[in-house]
């Protein structure tokens, strides 16, 4: 569908831009419509973190499906696009810096709808549908547009500190119980019997004679081994909590100001 066969054009505002390779480049800020027509002419695209920056793309090389705007632009594009104020008239100066960027048929300038143009506004009183007339300069719509800012929040990641593994040694000393045995000597007495009575007169009657054993005993051997006995890594995990931040947003708000009581009563915004 093109933008030049919608009813009121003004319901792109808030819609997303897409280039035509499918990325998303911003959202719709407002409509600026040309001054001699009243045609849609350009549209303001909020891009970049936040939607800090705004550009004008031209409408009448993009299509509208109902619910996204589709240019035929990248976001380098639209990055690299003379800067205009938002609360300013397009002037013929910006068209052709505009028009010289995009590569197309320069054309008449255009003034956005609810922004305090500068230029040339018409006066559309006594028009058809029109009631009253602006005091603050030429009537250019029927009702006033109450606009209001809003926080805008996001987050943002940053390095907080660092943890390093380390390794080294240190020597601490230990005590083990062992149990060792050792052998002691005993004397052992026989009476002579019929079973030993042969040893017992082997040898001289009366003699000199030595006998000797050998005596054992364990004692404790220490030695280190170095064994595995635990792996360890870093890692990390995301912990999630709330902060309240906050500040300043101005709104604008409409009174009705009657000098008899003969108007109506209306609610203030």
């Amino acid at each position: 569908m093109t933008i030049a066969n919608l009813r009121d054009p003004n319901t792109l505002t808030g819609a997303p831009v897409r280039g035509s390779d499918g990325e998303k480049l911003g959202k719709i800020d407002a409509i600026y419509f040309d001054n001699d027509t009243d045609a849609p002419e350009w549209a303001a695209v909020k891009t970049g973190l936040f939607g800090g920056h705004v550009a004008l793309v031209p409408l009448a090389q993009s299509s509208w499906d109902g619910d996204t705007l589709t240019v035929p632009f990248d976001k380098q594009a639209l990055k690299a696009a003379p800067h205009h104020d938002p609360d300013a008239a397009i002037s013929a100066g910006d068209e052709d810096e505009l028009y010289r960027h995009y590569s197309i048929t320069s054309g008449p300038t255009a003034t956005a709808v609810g922004a305090p143009a500068t230029g040339e506004r018409r006066d559309l009183a006594g028009a058809a549908g029109v009631q009253g007339r602006d005091t603050s300069g030429p009537t250019t719509d029927t009702a006033m547009t109450r606009s209001e800012e809003q926080l805008r929040v996001g987050t943002q990641t940053r390095e907080t500190g660092r943890a390093r593994l380390r390794k080294h040694v240190v020597t601490e000393h230990q005590q083990v119980t062992v149990p060792v045995s050792h052998e002691e000597v005993t004397l052992q007495r026989e009476p002579i019997t019929e079973d030993n009575r042969g040893e017992a007169y082997d040898g001289p009657a009366i003699s000199e004679e030595e006998h000797e054993v050998t005596l054992h005993a364990e004692r404790p051997v220490v030695a280190a081994e170095a064994i595995a006995v635990e792996r360890v890594k870093l890692g990390t995990e995301t912990v999630t909590e709330t902060e309240t931040v906050g500040g300043q947003v101005r709104k604008e708000q409409i009174e009705l100001d009657a000098t008899d009581g003969t108007a109506g009563r209306g609610n203030q915004s």
